[in-house]
This record gives C-alpha cells, sequence and structure tokens, in this order.
C-alpha cells in the first residue's frame, strides 16, 4: 500500500518534532510556515518546503495544521490562497490544534462544500516532550473511515490514537483534557504558596508527594517550577491555557453544563496574563499566591 503524501502547515514548538518523526517514520512530507525561517530545518532533514499553500496541496493527499488557535486555523483554510481554495476532493484535512468545537463544525461543513476534502480534529495531549518521543495522546473527530485511514501516519507520533465520535469530538475532549490541566495548575500554585507560608521546602513537595493521591504530570511538571520561580524558556505558555479554559467556558455555555472551577481557574490566568506573563510558563501563576515583594523572579 502506497504512503500518502503529507503536508505539515504550522512549524512551531510542536509542529517541528511532529514532522521530524513523520520523516524518520519514511514518510514524504511537504511544510509551509507563514515564517519561512521555522521550515527551513526541515528542509535539510529531508521535507520539502513549500513556496505557498498552493504549491503544498498541490503535492500532497493529506494536510495536518498545528496551529496557535481557532482564528490561525480559519486564516489558513479559508483565507486568501488557503486550504480550501487550492484542495480537491479526496484530500483529508488533519487539525492537530486545539480549536473551538463548535468551530471546528462549521469549518469541516464548509470545507467540504469549498473543495470536497474531509476534515479531522484531532488534537493532542503531552506537550513538547511527548511530540519529540512519539507519545502523544490523539483524540479524533470525524468519520470512523477516515480516522482508520489516518491510523498508520498518526502512530509515529502517538502512543494512542481515540475515535472520540463526529468531527468536533476531539477538540471537545481536548477541553476536557484542559479543564483538568488548568484547574491543577491553579491548585499547584496556591500549595506552593501554602508550602512556602508554612516554612516547608516546597523544592521537595515532588519527592514526598510522588506516587500518592496528589500525583499527576502537571504536579510533577509545574511544582519544581513553581518552587524554583523559573517561569523563563516555556515549554508552553500561560496564554496558552487561559485560551484552552476559555474554550471549555464557551461550551459548557453551549451545552448547559456548568464549570465553576474552569471558569474560576481562566479568571486567576487572566488576571495574571494581564500583568504582563502571558508569555510565561503556567508555573508562575504562584506568583499570585506569594507576598507581595517576595518572588516575581521572571
Amino acid at each position: 500500500m502506497t504512503q500518502p503524501r503529507l503536508g505539515f502547515i504550522g512549524i512551531g514548538l510542536m509542529g517541528h518534532p511532529m514532522t521530524r518523526r513523520l520523516l524518520a517514520a519514511g514518510f514524504d512530507v511537504t511544510v509551509w510556515n507563514r515564517t519561512p525561517a521555522k521550515a527551513a530545518p526541515l528542509g535539510e532533514a529531508g521535507a520539502r518546503v513549500a513556496g505557498s499553500i498552493a504549491e503544498l496541496m498541490e503535492a500532497v493527499d493529506v494536510v495536518l495544521l498545528c496551529l496557535a488557535n481557532t482564528a490561525v486555523v480559519e486564516e489558513v483554510v479559508f483565507g486568501e490562497g488557503g486550504v480550501a481554495q487550492h484542495g480537491r476532493a479526496g484530500q483529508r484535512l488533519v487539525d492537530l490544534s486545539s480549536s473551538d468545537p463548535a468551530a471546528t463544525r462549521d469549518f469541516a461543513d464548509w470545507l467540504e462544500s469549498e473543495c470536497g476534502m474531509c476534515w479531522v480534529d484531532a488534537p493532542v495531549s503531552g506537550g513538547v516532550a511527548g511530540a519529540e518521543a512519539g507519545s502523544l495522546a490523539i483524540m479524533c473527530g470525524g468519520d470512523a473511515e477516515d480516522i482508520a485511514a489516518l491510523r498508520p501516519l498518526l502512530a509515529p507520533l502517538s502512543a494512542r490514537v481515540t475515535h472520540m465520535g463526529p468531527v468536533g469530538s476531539g477538540q471537545v475532549t481536548k477541553v476536557c483534557n484542559q479543564m483538568v490541566v488548568g484547574c491543577q495548575a491553579a491548585v499547584l500554585a496556591e500549595m506552593v504558596a501554602l508550602a512556602e507560608a508554612s516554612g516547608v521546602d516546597a523544592t521537595r513537595l515532588v519527592e514526598a508527594l510522588s506516587g500518592g493521591f496528589a500525583d499527576s504530570t502537571p504536579f510533577r511538571i509545574l511544582t519544581p517550577r513553581m518552587a524554583a520561580s523559573d517561569f523563563a524558556d516555556p515549554p508552553w505558555h500561560l496564554r496558552t491555557l487561559l485560551k484552552d479554559l476559555d474554550m471549555a467556558v464557551a461550551q459548557s455555555q453551549r451545552s448547559h453544563s456548568a464549570t465553576p472551577m474552569s471558569g474560576l481557574a481562566a479568571q486567576l490566568m487572566r488576571a495574571h496574563a494581564s500583568r504582563g506573563h502571558a508569555e510565561y510558563d503556567p508555573a508562575i501563576l504562584v506568583e499570585a499566591f506569594r507576598p507581595v515583594g517576595e518572588g516575581d523572579k521572571a
């Protein structure tokens, strides 16, 4: 069976290592990025670097997106010179971004009507480390036939691919994931600040609590960074987590489902982001709970 020719749009923190893994697995990959310099190293690694989305779409069977937010996805797909303008029936689009579920469903209908392409939402969890190791959790929304056809190309990226239902279901599942992560980030900040204020060495919290009921991946990643006031050069950003929690609240309003904890966590993050911390690691939330004059080492 001939492998599909892949296009990858969005060569950022996640897109770069995912593309490298696809190249290492033997896939033919063409890349395009709004900032061409970010795609150049992948050209040296064996990818073809397209000069435009039109050039990329001409050369591929499946196009994968890994973009910052819903607005950027809309621009890249439906903007002037975008995917929809140059796509054709039989091609598939896989959105690995974390996008709004309702918008995703609209985008899928729009894309099919524009050019006959099908849409699969496939947001990921596992961060940059997961992208580099090929151990991402991928949650998919779309037709069963499309998901089955895409599993071989998602295999080099993931430890697990789960079909959650029709288009948009993957994005709803990612929202659920981020609700847990975001609320944990907020309470971890409270916890570290409380430990410090009580005279406990917060740098030993992971050692003390690992393996117990409080243990989790966010706990093991964020707690040491909070305790050390290590906020710079982040593998992810406060603004990204805030964006995802805002999508959770929006989805709760559509679904008439209460999300008070996620809403509160979002407001805490919004307040901290508005103070100039949006580009820092979410660990910087601990500064919101430390006494004034302490910490703030970002």
